[in-house]
C-alpha cells in the first residue's frame, strides 16, 4: 500500500534543506513573478493604505509606534508566504487575538490587500498572495472569535459586541 501523502523519513542535511529552500524560492518566483523588490513595495503600498483607512488605521496606530521594524516584519512574513523564504519566524497569532477586531475588519484589510496586489502584480502573481491572504484573515478572525469565547460554525463570521 503506498502513502496518500510522500514523506522524506530521514532529515534532510543542511546542505539539502538549504538547496530544497533555494528550488522553491525559484520556483516561486517563477510561477508568480514576484521577487523581493514587489514584496517590498507590496507591503510599504499596502500599509500606506492601511495607516490613510478610517476603520484599520486607528486599530494599527495604537499598536505601532515606530513602522520602520514593523514594516521589516510583515516583508518578512510575505516574502515566507508568498515566495516560501522560511525568513519569517513570527507568532502573528498571540499578536492578533486581543485585538479590537472582527470580521468588517478582516474584510476591509483584505480589500485594501487585494487592491494593492493587483495593481503591482501580475495575475497569477496576485492571485497567489491574495489566495494566502484569505486564508491567513480567516485563521485569525478564527483566532481572535475563539478569543472572545465565540466558537465560529463554518461559513459564520466574529461580529464583536457594540
Amino acid at each position: 500500500m503506498t502513502e496518500p501523502f510522500p514523506f522524506h523519513a530521514t532529515p534532510y542535511t543542511p546542505e539539502e534543506a538549504r538547496a530544497r529552500r533555494e528550488a522553491a524560492v525559484a520556483r516561486a518566483k517563477a510561477e508568480t513573478g514576484i521577487d523581493e523588490a514587489l514584496i517590498d513595495q507590496l507591503v510599504e503600498r499596502f500599509y500606506d493604505k492601511v495607516r490613510a483607512d478610517d476603520l484599520l488605521a486607528p486599530v494599527f496606530a495604537a499598536q505601532i509606534d515606530d513602522w520602520g521594524p514593523h514594516l521589516a516584519q510583515m516583508k518578512l512574513f510575505w516574502g515566507s508566504v508568498a515566495l516560501s523564504t522560511g525568513l519569517y519566524n513570527g507568532r502573528p497569532m498571540p499578536k492578533h487575538m486581543r485585538l479590537p477586531v472582527d470580521a468588517e475588519h478582516f474584510d476591509r484589510w483584505l480589500a485594501l490587500f487585494e487592491a494593492t496586489a493587483r495593481e503591482l502584480l501580475s495575475p497569477a502573481g496576485a492571485e497567489h498572495v491574495v489566495v494566502r491572504a484569505r486564508r491567513i484573515a480567516e485563521s485569525l478572525e478564527l483566532g481572535v472569535a475563539n478569543a472572545n469565547n465565540v466558537m465560529l460554525g463554518v461559513g459564520e463570521r466574529y461580529r464583536r459586541a457594540p
